[in-house]
């Protein structure tokens, strides 16, 4: 029996991932011009923006794109790390500066993977441009134009206004583990787009 329901549930299985893959790689394909002149009217490349949301004119539609990521970074960034450091220290000439330094230099601690947190990198950017010194403001530079991140899979969220719930926003759900969600777990609240990717896996 047991052979039977697998030689029977795999393949439509199968083919429902082969479907949601298409799917899915259409939607990318389709929304690639929208990008493309999405970043040409606001003038620039949105550097480091890894998911894009998009409503139609009634708000009643929304889709968000977007690609999780993990942060990598070059051998240029112990470079700027060092630079950073060396500033820092020399401006520890008590005990209250040196404890304020330790607290930014926390801001390049690395994680078990021996990765910087991109998130913290910005804040030292921040620093460094208030600090308006030029040595610190580029070793941060530095730091920064060493990001290199790493794609691991895309992923696609895809709304809709439910009228018989107030006007809410509902999930269409796009994993095979969502579909049977009871419906007051549907409702979508305003997740973060970058730390959900669950709609993702059953294609990738």
């Amino acid at each position: 029996m047991v052979d039977d329901e697998l030689a029977a549930a795999v393949p439509e299985l199968r083919a429902l991932s082969e479907q949601i893959k298409t799917v899915k790689d259409a939607t990318f394909g389709n929304f690639a011009a929208v990008l493309d002149m999405k970043a040409e009217v606001v003038g620039f490349k949105e550097d480091g923006q890894f998911s894009h949301t998009f409503t139609n004119s009634e708000s009643t539609l929304r889709l968000t794109l977007g690609v999780n990521t993990v942060d990598g970074w070059t051998d240029m960034a112990e470079a700027g790390i060092a630079m950073v450091r060396r500033y820092l220290e020399s401006l520890a000439t008590d005990e209250k500066s040196k404890t304020l330094v330790n607290t930014v230099l926390r801001l390049l601690s690395k994680d078990r993977q021996g990765n910087l947190n991109a998130s913290k990198v910005l804040q030292l950017q921040k620093m460094a441009d208030e600090s308006r010194d030029e040595q610190f403001i580029e070793a941060v530079k530095i730091i920064r134009e060493s990001y290199q991140p790493t794609e691991t899979r895309r992923y696609i969220r895809a709304q809709y206004r439910d009228t018989t719930t107030g006007n809410a926003w509902r999930n269409i759900p796009l994993s095979i583990t969502d579909v049977d969600l009871l419906p007051e777990n549907e409702t979508a609240s305003e997740p973060d787009a970058e730390a959900e990717g669950t709609e993702a896996e059953a294609a990738e």
